[in-house]
């Protein structure tokens, strides 16, 4: 299937100091894309890649399980690894816990994390009957597109496939165990009025993480997808800043590469 127009993965070559980017379960690139802009315009090496199963339809979604998302991310952050000196892994909803995975897994390799509206944890009773009704059931109503800002939308499913989903509850308890692995800084950003991952699910990331530097900021004005939201140049603002802390060189390469 082709991917839909503005899904498409988004790379750029630029300096020693890579990020990779994480997109959100049954979403795009396209919700991570002015966040990587911004970094390549700052002359950085960016990744963002379309994890399999999404960007095209939700049929394609259903025969994905989370080990596919995540070897998808595991590659590209290798790749990076052999290319940059320095490199970090910001993420989307599940994203953030793709990336708080490639932490886990990757030690010291992984400079440190972003995390915008991590998910943790699938809610509700119905998650208890994902395991039986997904036989049953194709798809539920889709999560895409909670953005406060007007004439906003982000391209990502109108279904939910409930193989998909019931994956994605497999792969939330897997890294629920290992976020005490997770030592690295961490920049946690969050919506009070988030209508697909409550804060809870933040709250339990920061209180099962082994990180000492850790900087939590709320984004009173946004829902769920931040990124594309009232708040994203702020989070923008904020990363490049993690960013310059952690490796001072890159503040010095600003403005030197334009974005691609």
């Amino acid at each position: 299937m082709p991917v839909l127009p503005g899904a498409e993965p988004y790379r750029h070559e630029g300096g020693k100091v890579g990020v990779l980017l994480c997109h959100g379960f049954t979403g795009s690139p396209q919700s991570m894309r002015p966040w990587a802009e911004y970094l390549a315009g700052r002359g950085l090496t960016v990744s963002v890649p379309l994890l399999p199963g999404h960007g095209t339809r939700w049929e394609d979604m259903a025969l994905t399980t989370w080990h596919d998302w995540y070897a998808e991310v595991d590659r590209e952050l290798r790749d990076l690894l052999a290319r940059c000196e320095q490199v970090f892994v910001f993420g989307l909803s599940m994203g953030g816990a793709l990336a708080l995975r490639l932490a886990a897994r990757h030690g010291d390799a992984v400079r440190g994390l972003v995390l915008v509206n991590p998910g943790n944890k699938v809610h509700g009773l119905a998650a208890h009957a994902l395991p039986v009704v997904r036989h049953f059931v194709r798809s539920t109503n889709g999560i895409a597109s909670d953005i406060a800002k007007e004439g906003v939308a982000e391209i990502g499913y109108d279904r939910v496939p409930l193989h998909a989903a019931h994956s994605l509850r497999q792969f939330f308890r897997t890294v629920d165990a290992e976020l005490p692995q997770v030592t690295q800084p961490v920049v946690l950003l969050h919506s009070p009025q988030d209508h697909v991952v409550p804060p809870a699910d933040s709250a339990r990331v920061l209180s099962r993480i082994s990180s000492t530097d850790v900087t939590e900021i709320l984004l009173e004005q946004s829902y769920h997808v931040a990124t594309l939201d009232h708040d994203a140049e702020r989070i923008f603002d904020e990363s490049w800043a993690f960013l310059g802390r952690l490796a001072p060189d890159v503040v010095g390469e600003k403005g030197s590469t334009s974005g691609g």
